[in-house]
C-alpha cells in the first residue's frame, strides 16, 4: 500500500490527518501542493476541487481517493477496520 497526503503546511485537518496516521504507524508521502504546482494540478485533475487534504491510497493496482479527514474512510480503507 502507498499512501500520498495531498496537503499545505497551515491546514489544520491537514495536521491532523498526518498524526492519526502517525499514531497507527502508517508510513506516508506528504505533498505540499503550496509549493509543488504540478502536484497541485495533479490534485485538481484527480479529484476535480482545490480542497485539502486529499489522500490517495494505491493498493493492488488500483487507486482510492478520500477527500478530507474522513476517519471513517481513512479506518475503512487504511487501517482495514470494518
Amino acid at each position: 500500500m502507498k499512501i500520498k497526503i495531498y496537503s499545505t503546511p497551515a491546514c489544520p485537518h491537514c495536521i491532523s490527518v498526518k498524526e492519526y496516521l502517525k499514531q497507527h504507524n502508517i508510513d506516508f508521502e506528504e505533498i505540499n501542493i503550496a509549493t509543488d504546482r504540478k502536484a497541485a494540478e495533479e490534485m485538481i485533475q484527480k479529484t476535480n476541487q482545490m480542497g485539502v487534504p486529499v489522500i490517495l491510497v494505491e493498493q493492488g493496482g488500483k487507486e482510492e481517493i478520500i477527500l478530507g479527514f474522513d476517519k471513517e474512510k481513512i479506518d475503512k480503507i487504511v487501517l482495514n477496520k470494518p
